[in-house]
């Protein structure tokens, strides 16, 4: 639909980068020690389990990614499933968890510099501006550059997490594992839940496929090495976690990567997990912000938000409006945040709710629009069942989506209303396959 103005500059390693960027989160630093803490050696179980369950949602995700490029991403998706209405509901719950869940990753990532030395409040939250508005800026100047530069974030944390690694494997000792299974089986179960929050990211990338070179190709390919390298990094960090018995430290769970670190390396392990920190942050945050403002551009286009979201930039075809409103958004969430109103954890629960969400309806999506293709049917059908399973496991944060819907259908109900009494029609009339959207 839009791929005739948006410039298809994103080659194989780049969406690579960006995959590994949005998957790989501040879950890396928490994770691990808790779902150890929480099943004991046996959330290994659990982490190979996830790292298989993975593959079927990547692969959902970029078969039809590859097959329907946009910027609409998931919505897109849903839109040609089930009508325009509904993909444009997803595309509204995953465009207002990027204005809450940036501040969330730019907080996390100045914390652990905070932290090292010493800082207040203020100065921690001025850090968090600086990393929550650097991606906005570099994507004003278009993918290629922000491409290129998640290219050297995400090699810097992959670099890291290899050091971490690495330099744990003198300190490993086999009666770490036991007792295997410290606190039953449904340890397991309850560990694997946890960790589903750092396996979130392959829908962020679906939006930027209209600006693929060769989607069909790339976009699948892109997933699968992806994937890959994902589940290779987390098992291995988690193994050696449990190998070390980095976890339930006087610091916490959630600090044992930096445990493991400091074997070796002693206090400077500490800078090295901060910095590993603010890489994972931006990279997340660069990721989700590309994808969303993208998602503002359909919207828009589609009649579903403001026109002011829709705009682009003249010199380098960027959606400026989206990146306008995320960055009102998320200075908004900040301020919240500085002014102690909510807490991060409280904060947190809103985004994965809508992200998992939004999971569901690409799934729904996935098995009707792939159902000539065997291994994207069942690549579907099993990333449904696993995301349908999950959803009541998030707790109250579920009525947000619930309630964002709501509000969407009662705004549409207005809205259409109006647009027949002003045009004598019940809807603007929906663009043609590869047409953009008349307004």
């Amino acid at each position: 639909m839009d791929r005739k103005e948006l410039r298809q500059v994103l080659r194989l390693p780049h969406i690579i980068a960006l995959y590994l960027g949005s998957v790989i989160g501040s879950g890396i630093l928490l994770i691990p020690g808790l779902t150890a803490e929480l099943a004991g050696p046996a959330s290994l179980i659990a982490w190979l389990a996830m790292s298989i369950l993975v593959v079927p949602m990547a692969v959902t995700m970029g078969l039809l990614a590859s097959r329907h490029p946009s910027s609409g991403g998931v919505s897109h998706f849903v839109r040609l499933a089930f009508g325009r209405h509904y993909g444009n509901l997803v595309g509204w719950l995953f465009l207002l968890s990027v204005p809450i869940g940036g501040p969330v990753l730019a907080v996390t990532g100045a914390q652990y510099v905070a932290v090292l030395l010493g800082w207040g409040s203020m100065e921690t939250y001025i850090l968090a501006l600086l990393i929550f508005i650097l991606p906005l800026v570099m994507n004003g100047f278009g993918l290629k550059l922000a491409g290129r530069v998640q290219m050297i974030v995400v090699a810097l944390i992959l670099g890291i997490l290899l050091l971490a690694i690495c330099t744990s494997v003198p300190h490993y000792d086999a009666a770490h594992f036991t007792p295997f299974l410290p606190h039953g089986g449904l340890s397991v179960f309850q560990a694997a839940a946890l960790m589903f929050w750092c396996f979130i990211g392959w829908e962020a990338v679906t939006h930027l496929s209209a600006e693929f070179v060769d989607p069909k190709r790339n976009a699948l390919r892109g997933v699968i090495w992806s994937a890959g390298i994902v589940a290779i990094i987390y098992f291995a960090v988690a193994f050696m976690n449990v190998a070390t018995r980095s976890y339930g430290q006087e610091e916490g769970s959630a600090t044992s990567l930096s445990a493991m670190v400091q074997l070796t390396l002693g206090p400077a392990g500490g800078w090295i997990v901060a910095a590993a920190a603010l890489f994972i942050c931006f990279a997340a945050h660069n990721a989700y912000s590309s994808a969303a403002s993208r998602i503002a551009l359909t919207l828009a286009r589609e009649g579903a938000a403001p026109r002011w979201m829709g705009t682009l930039n003249g010199k380098y075809g960027t959606p400026v409006g989206g990146l306008g409103f995320i960055a009102a958004g998320g200075i908004l969430a900040l301020c919240v945040l500085g002014s102690g109103a909510v807490t991060l954890n409280e904060l947190i629960a809103l985004p994965n709710a809508t992200f998992i969400a939004t999971y569901v309806g690409g799934c729904l999506a996935g098995f009707k629009l792939l159902r000539d293709d065997r291994i994207g049917r069942l690549a579907s059908g099993v990333s449904l069942v696993v995301t349908v399973a999950l959803y009541p496991f998030l707790g109250w944060p579920a009525v947000y989506p619930l309630a964002v819907v709501a509000v969407a259908a009662f705004w549409r109900k207005r809205h259409t209303g109006w647009l027949a009494r002003k045009k004598g029609t019940d809807f603007i009339a929906a663009p043609e396959d590869g047409e953009a959207p008349k307004l």
